[in-house]
């Protein structure tokens, strides 16, 4: 009587919760899968929608990359699942991306996370579409103009340290010139755009600088090289005290470093879109309806074009054919009518930084080699603790 008691009760407390359990996740896929379209006849993609209301968001967020590459060899390039609260298909592979980024406005427009919708502002460039952002000339204005002043303020930094002048920043060049042309930016369109800059600009440098430092600690023979590319520019009359475009641009290897720095951290591991309509994509449907996340890190980690994927080897982008075939296979910075207009300015910020960094410092990561997170730019987990030392050139 005592054993049919306590199996009763083992059986209440412990098997009857998990049944009702696996019964509401199944119930909760048939559910969601009722939402695809009955008038295309290509199936949905394979894939799970998680756990009911939250679908696999918890997981995504606990796990990271390595959440991606197991629902990637277990589903493939295109899979679909429940992500910030929507149905998701999540989207791999230079043909399948392609796609996506060259369908802006036609087959998909952005829609970015509740959350980064409100950080940013709802009318700012990265968050409004269609006829509206072809239109919205004051954010890529901004852009332009700042892209612009670029090796301007480097001339000005150097000559405010000889002369003692001094220049305005980014942000008050933006209003100054905004007064000029006759349309002066209402302090709602100041506000977003710094914060727009702030993420989109900051955010993002600061952790591809990051991870730069990283994995120069981790390969010091890139170091080495990268030095040695300064002393023979440096010999051939490059004055590396007064850097400007030209000059930066001669720095091929200094290039080729970052751009390896990108494939393997890009500091935005996707973009978010929205299906305008439903349409098909490698033999699968895309609801209308339906958030697409197109995947840049699970893009490179399965690009045909990179051996040895595992490996820092910067020298991979010195093949001029090599780097003009890796179109939609390297997509650090998106790709069509969204791709980063900032990246052109990234790349001269960072190229800098690289020259500051190697040309005066030793270093050593404290950690060793970090595990890096998402949130939402890429970062190491431990903060990436490093010894700097002063490096004295022989």
């Amino acid at each position: 009587m005592a054993l049919s008691t306590l199996l009763a009760t083992f059986l209440c407390i412990i098997v009857l919760p998990i049944l009702l359990f696996l019964v509401a996740v199944k119930l909760w896929e048939v559910y969601m899968i009722r939402g695809r379209d009955p008038s295309c006849p290509s199936p949905l993609p394979p894939g799970s929608m998680g756990m009911p209301f939250i679908g696999e968001t918890l997981q995504l967020i606990l796990q990271r990359r390595k959440f991606l590459r197991m629902k990637r060899q277990k589903y493939g390039y295109i899979y679909r699942t429940h992500l910030f609260g929507n149905p998701t298909v999540r989207v791999t592979g230079a043909d399948n991306v392609r796609q996506i980024l060259l369908g802006e406005h036609r087959l998909v427009s952005v829609q970015w996370p509740a959350s980064v919708r409100t950080i940013l502002g709802s009318d700012t460039l990265s968050n409004v579409h269609g006829s509206l952002h072809k239109t919205k000339k004051k954010g890529l204005r901004a852009r332009n103009f700042i892209h612009s002043k670029i090796e301007e303020n480097i001339k000005k930094k150097v000559q405010e340290s000889e002369k003692g002048s001094k220049h305005s920043d980014a942000l008050q060049q933006l209003i100054d010139s905004s007064k000029k042309n006759g349309e002066p930016f209402s302090m709602q369109a100041i506000k977003e755009s710094a914060t727009e800059l702030l993420f989109g600009g900051h955010e993002t440098t600061a952790s591809t600088a990051t991870s730069l430092v990283m994995f120069l600690g981790l390969n010091p023979e890139v170091v080495d090289r990268l030095r040695q590319e300064l002393i023979d520019k440096k010999e051939h009359g490059m004055d590396l005290q007064i850097l400007n475009i030209e000059s930066l641009e001669q720095l091929k290897y200094a290039g080729c470093v970052i751009k390896e720095t990108l494939r393997i951290n890009p500091p935005v591991p996707g973009g978010f879109r929205v299906a305008l309509k439903t349409f098909e994509l490698d033999g699968y449907q895309i609801p209308k309806g339906w958030n697409v996340i197109y995947s840049i890190c699970d893009t490179h980690d399965v690009a045909e074009i990179f051996p040895n994927k595992e490996e820092f080897q910067p020298e991979r982008f010195m093949n001029k054919l090599f780097a003009d075939s890796s179109r939609f296979q390297y997509i650090p910075f998106g790709g069509g009518s969204r791709m980063c207009v900032g990246k052109e300015f990234a790349k001269v910020l960072l190229k800098i930084f690289l020259v500051e960094v190697v040309t005066k410092c030793h270093w050593t990561l404290l950690n060793g080699p970090p595990t890096m997170k998402t949130g939402p730019t890429v970062y190491p987990v431990d903060n990436l603790p490093t010894k700097f030392t002063s490096y004295i050139q022989t």
